[in-house]
């Protein structure tokens, strides 16, 4: 995925990446999944780096991580603030060829497919191509992304569900893409697969700054790109957004979105 398709992007990306990834949750999915001291990794769609840069800190010394993605800009990052023995960053788009990176013990792909719509099963079989037999696989992403709050007006709930399905129609966005994943490994003929689901965004009370930038980001972002037209404001864009954020950094909101990690063994 080139970076003129990528739904997120923005020149602020690789600080809201790496701002919002956390190690000790990251550490329990993949440790969750099967990640060991001197396994050879890929991450895939591995955006500023940093995920890298924590699944390397798992694998330790004796291990290899490989990060792949489509953006220059982001790999160019990655290199830059990550890069060091035993642990590669690499430019692809993920319908290019993969099949000379060799082969790996554990491929992690988490929050990627979301941006794959049309395309996800097919990227996952592919990757299955990558993987070393015994070699694990991990799937990770959210659910009903975005569209799970409660105290939204009736005007801004219906510009959220209508921003959500324009760009998963022509965005190649896929807001329910956790509910797929294990039908893919299942399909594909992965064994001992496991499945897991929590709370990955769980925000009430008083907002935290990450939490704040984060979701502000996404919502700026993805609505402008939507094209979304904003009947229901008099003001268009401008009222939208002035309402979501009313509404957003109101500690009576209830904001939830699950996340779904599915791992199976090739």
């Amino acid at each position: 995925m080139r970076a003129e398709s990528y739904l997120m992007e923005n020149k602020e990306e690789c600080f809201r990446m790496n701002m919002k990834t956390d190690f000790a949750r990251l550490e329990y999915q993949a440790t969750w999944a099967g990640l060991k001291e001197g396994m050879r990794v890929a991450d895939i769609g591995c955006g500023s780096g940093i995920t890298s840069s924590f699944l390397k800190q798992i694998v330790g010394e004796s291990g290899h991580v490989t990060g792949i993605d489509g953006s220059d800009t982001r790999i160019l990052h990655a290199r830059e603030n990550y890069g060091k023995e035993k642990i590669e960053f690499v430019n692809l788009d993920i319908n290019d060829s993969l099949i000379d990176l060799g082969d790996f013990d554990f491929i992690w792909v988490r929050f990627f497919l979301e941006y794959h719509r049309k395309n996800s099963f097919a990227i996952v079989k592919e990757l299955t191509k990558l993987l070393q037999p015994g070699g694990i696989i991990c799937l990770v992403d959210l659910d009903h992304n975005c569209l799970n709050h409660f105290g939204l007006s009736r005007r801004l709930e219906s510009a959220m569900i209508n921003i959500s399905d324009i760009i998963e129609k022509n965005g190649d966005f896929d807001p329910y893409i956790g509910r797929k994943l294990y039908s893919y490994l299942y399909d594909l003929g992965f064994k001992k697969i496991n499945v897991e689901m929590k709370a990955h965004h769980l925000i009430y009370g008083e907002l935290s700054q990450v939490d704040k930038y984060n979701w502000l980001k996404k919502i700026d972002v993805a609505a402008k790109k939507s094209g979304y037209r904003f009947e229901e404001y008099s003001n268009g864009y401008e009222g939208f957004l002035d309402e979501f954020k009313t509404f957003f950094t109101d500690p009576r909101r209830f904001t939830y979105t699950p996340i779904i990690s599915c791992r199976g063994i090739k």
